[in-house]
């Protein structure tokens, strides 16, 4: 029951965001035109914020585990072209290919993994996960840009591809973030904490256009896109990459970190990336909203299975 209890906590206040701007929108105070400059704002400007102090402030001196580090890239790189590899072969639209991939690799690690580590793992014992949060963020954004940019329309240009990778705002945010990082350069505490500041509305805003753009008969209308990337995200990722883990060794709070970044919902971030690089936003925000609903029951199950196995 605690385990319930904590998992509920960790998801019930983004379910509540997402409410809210249902609710706003039913009622007329979040227009179409307010809502594209939300996603706008959020993808260009707050998320970026967020990504670069949360890789800035990744204490890099922590418990660094290599085979974590390694297996977690490595499984990533792999789950993501058995997907891109698969799931075209399921889908005939190329903006519902890019989208389903997107949901079914990138998890809402950094705003859902945190606080789920510490409550798993204790505060004392977070390093592993504070430091994979510094070394996957940037490499799961990059492979999200490329799945976006590869099914964008038309044939795919490496060149624009590239570019496309180059001059998204996330990854800029992560490269300096990194750099800013390794070359331990001090920010004075006024920019510190602005950049702190405007990175917290990241989450929310995020969550409240999310639940604007969000309708049942959108919902209905992608009844297979739901199954197979709620299914594939929230059962079938952390079922295969977690017991691979499992055998592999990871015990204890190296092994939390690859249920979270494996089994955790559909990233937010990953609703207003698809409406930025053209991929279908209805169904990326269907995606967003039903992972982190049913990934209450989804952590749960996992976390007692783990539990009733010693296994963390």
């Amino acid at each position: 029951m605690e385990n319930l209890i904590i998992a509920f906590n960790v998801v019930l206040p983004l379910m509540l965001c997402i409410m809210l701007g249902y609710f706003l929108a039913r009622i007329g105070m979040i227009k179409e035109e307010l809502r594209k400059g939300m996603n706008a704002l959020s993808f260009k400007i707050f998320l970026p914020f967020y990504l670069f102090n949360s890789v800035y402030t990744t204490d890099v001196t922590a418990a660094f585990n290599a085979k974590l580090m390694i297996y977690c890239c490595v499984a990533m790189l792999a789950w993501f072209a058995l997907l891109m590899f698969i799931i075209p072969r399921m889908e005939k639209e190329n903006p519902k290919r890019g989208v389903v991939i997107q949901a079914m690799f990138r998890s809402n690690f950094a705003l859902f993994g945190l606080p789920m580590a510490e409550s798993l793992c204790g505060a004392e014992r977070m390093g592993p996960t504070t430091l994979l949060i510094g070394v996957c963020v940037p490499l799961v954004n990059i492979l999200a840009v490329i799945c976006l940019e590869t099914f964008r329309g038309g044939k795919p240009s490496v060149k624009k591809m590239l570019l496309g990778i180059l001059k998204n705002p996330l990854i800029i945010a992560s490269v300096l973030g990194v750099v800013f990082n390794l070359l331990q350069i001090p920010l004075p505490s006024a920019v510190n904490k602005t950049i702190t500041d405007l990175g917290k509305v990241a989450t929310p805003l995020s969550l409240v256009a999310l639940g604007a753009s969000f309708t049942f008969a959108s919902a209905a209308a992608y009844r297979k896109q739901l199954v197979v990337g709620v299914g594939g995200k929230l059962v079938i990722c952390p079922l295969l990459m977690v017991t691979l883990g499992a055998m592999l060794g990871l015990r204890a709070e190296n092994l939390v970190p690859v249920l979270i970044f494996f089994g955790a919902p559909t990233a937010v971030s990953s609703y207003p990336m698809a409406q930025q690089m053209d991929g279908d936003g209805e169904l990326a925000a269907s995606l967003v909203v039903f992972t982190s609903a049913l990934s209450i029951l989804t952590i749960f199950i996992w976390v007692f299975v783990l539990k009733t196995m010693a296994l963390i």
